[in-house]
């Protein structure tokens, strides 16, 4: 028969609740932010298009442009609603929140313009007055929710949820923003068989938004089996996810299994950059034809030899491509495998090699490269397979070096605009790009890449391009 139970009396259970509250409940806080940016949208939308309608026309057109912004209210906050322009990842980041308004506006705008032509097709309505509203209720919504920064700062902190990390052993892990707690000095044991240890834990996770656990491999099955009924986000910190690259987990049957690879880009995302590359790499090449023929002809002229340089490179899934740039050295000291990388003085590159190099226009005919589709105008830098860092092949620097080709190589790269090009005399040259271009796989956006076409305008010419 079961021992029955320790019962404690009730100011004594009401006290050690109270020692073991780690952090105020922030959920009412979230709350009243979510409130205060919705009302903060509504009141920037009215005051937009009634100030255009007032500006336009006078009084009369600010009842008609209010007429506008009640029509487009409650699409734009339903919109608003699903997209998560009120949701935490907003409230962390404003621009998150402004960017995901901006978007849901937009789609509102279409709606009332779509379902105004099939309802009254001929209606007279004001484009100007409606257009302008909009704009101005967009540049109202983006002040207003930049103002609303600091109540955001003030009702929830710099971090807005609760996030803690129980220490019970595990590796040493730095959480910015995180409440940190020594499972031993809190009195918390993976125990499944003693109900005061699950009701200290449940004391404890009181108010937590996230739990991470950092304990030995050897408990970390009965801490997560606690923490699947303590009605909170749990993770247990495991460092192997890690070492394997780990982006994801499923079970299938009674075995899990880690995802460690997948493409970076869905099938949305791979037509939308290719379809940027086809446009931009055509419109280059027509506008830049008489610098190509030009340079064709100095080139060909200067030794009588091969207008273009092709050299085998690496390309997206591993696969070799070859890679063409206007011919910048002597035709018999022409390095295929890229065994020596080019110095300042380097002897082999002839005058107006030289030129094109320093100014990056040998890199042009890889628009071609584009065209064909072994190439992208932004993504990591092909490197010849012979290429060293100091005295070592890149891979041998770093094995995530073979990640940088699950993307198509590109013209330029995140590394080529922070500077990172040139000869890689030692280890940490190679290192630097590197980070940077497994940065860019990690988080693709068509506007990221129109950054990095513009920052690279300002680098074309550059002290290390030789």
């Amino acid at each position: 028969m079961n021992a029955p139970l320790a019962v404690r009396p009730l100011s004594a259970e009401t006290a050690e609740a109270d020692a073991l509250l780690v952090a105020p409940s922030r959920e009412k806080r979230r709350l009243q932010c979510y409130l205060a940016l919705v009302l903060g949208d509504i009141l920037s939308v009215c005051a937009g298009f009634g100030a255009i309608g007032y500006l336009f026309v006078g009084s009369s057109g600010f009842s008609d442009s209010l007429v506008h912004a009640q029509l487009i209210l409650p699409i734009y906050l339903t919109l608003a609603l699903y997209n998560g322009s009120y949701s935490i990842a907003s409230l962390r980041d404003g621009w998150i929140g402004i960017f995901r308004a901006m978007v849901a506006m937009v789609i509102a705008m279409a709606v009332v313009v779509f379902v105004q032509f099939l309802i009254q097709p001929e209606a007279d309505v004001s484009r100007s007055i409606f257009n302008g509203g909009a704009v101005a209720a967009m540049l109202a919504i983006a002040w207003t929710r930049l103002q609303l920064r600091s109540f955001v700062t003030w009702r929830c902190g710099a971090n807005v949820m609760n996030e803690l990390l129980i220490d019970d052993g595990g590796p040493q892990l730095a959480l910015p923003g995180a409440i940190r707690v020594s499972a031993a000095a809190m009195g918390l044991r993976a125990d499944l068989n003693d109900p005061h240890a699950l009701d200290r834990l449940g004391l404890v996770l009181r108010n937590i938004d996230r739990v991470i656990v950092s304990c030995p491999a050897s408990r970390r099955a009965e801490w997560a089996m606690m923490l699947k009924g303590a009605n909170v986000d749990g993770e247990v910190l495991d460092d192997e996810v890690a070492r394997l690259g780990a982006q994801g987990a499923r079970v299938v049957g009674k075995h899990g299994l880690l995802l460690v690879s997948a493409g970076p880009l869905g099938l949305r995302d791979r037509a939308i950059k290719r379809i940027f590359d086809l446009t931009l790499a055509g419109l280059a090449i027509v506008a830049l034809s008489p610098l190509l023929i030009t340079v064709a002809l100095t080139v060909k002229l200067q030794d009588g030899g091969p207008v273009f340089f092709m050299q085998k490179r690496m390309g997206r899934g591993n696969r070799f491509f070859n890679m063409y740039k206007f011919r910048s050295m002597t035709h018999a000291l022409c390095d295929r495998d890229g065994n020596q990388s080019a110095s300042k003085d380097d002897q082999r590159i002839t005058r107006i090699g030289k030129f094109i190099r320093h100014t990056s226009i040998d890199e042009l005919p890889q628009l071609f490269n584009v065209l064909l589709g072994d190439m992208s105008l932004v993504g990591p830098r092909p490197h010849a397979t012979g290429s060293l860092a100091g005295e070592k092949l890149f891979w041998e620097v770093d094995m995530r070096y073979w990640q940088r080709h699950g993307l198509k190589p590109g013209l330029s790269g995140l590394a080529q605009v922070r500077g990172y090009r040139g000869a890689t005399d030692h280890e940490s040259d190679l290192l630097n790009r590197l980070q940077s271009d497994l940065e860019y796989l990690e988080g693709w956006t068509i506007m990221r890449d129109l950054q990095i076409i513009f920052l690279t305008l300002r680098v074309l010419v550059h002290e290390r391009a030789f």
